[in-house]
């Protein structure tokens, strides 16, 4: 349930998932595009089984626009930075987006489909042996969404044949 305070603003539950854990605040602003837009890493939860949930907790309520410092204020810093960079929210608005997350130090690789939210659906890890082991959202216990603004993840898009490609050849882990 949604409130409106006196200067036409409502009040949004707001999300900041890390994986392991997890940030919420009642943030009051115009919209909730508005606040996705000025704050890096953040999400408008909008299930109403979720908010009704969230509506028992004694969460902080923060403006968008408050004054720094306040619970937003790096995220929306990161945001502002993010904003006059090359491919920034280059990937918002497709229904799937392919990243290949650069190689790691032992030579692995991370091929990844994720959903219009950024959440992975599937990811295939391709070892230095070139051995693939291809995952689900099933086989995950977290699944922090990746933010589809960050100018970053454009530089690592590859194309859906190419994921299928590595897909296909990937082999499911061992189960145990």
């Amino acid at each position: 349930m949604s409130r409106v305070d006196e200067v036409g603003k409502t009040r949004y539950l707001v999300l900041h998932d890390y994986g392991m854990g997890s940030l919420w605040w009642w943030v009051w602003a115009g919209s909730a595009e508005e606040i996705v837009d000025s704050c890096a890493e953040v999400e408008v939860i909008t299930k109403p089984d979720a908010v009704g949930r969230a509506e028992t907790w004694d969460l902080e309520e923060v403006h968008l626009d408050a004054p720094d410092p306040n619970p937003l204020s790096s995220f929306r810093a990161q945001r502002a930075a993010q904003r006059g960079q090359p491919g920034f929210a280059l990937l918002l608005g497709r229904d799937r987006v392919y990243l290949r997350w650069p190689e790691f130090e032992d030579g692995a690789v991370f091929l990844m489909e994720l959903g219009p939210d950024g959440r992975r659906l599937r990811m295939v890890e391709i070892g230095p042996d070139d051995g693939a082991v291809r995952t689900s959202a099933e086989d995950w216990p977290f699944n922090a969404p990746f933010d589809l603004h960050d100018p970053q993840y454009g530089a690592m898009e590859i194309g859906r044949d190419d994921f299928e490609a590595a897909w296909q050849r990937a082999h499911r882990p061992p189960q145990g």
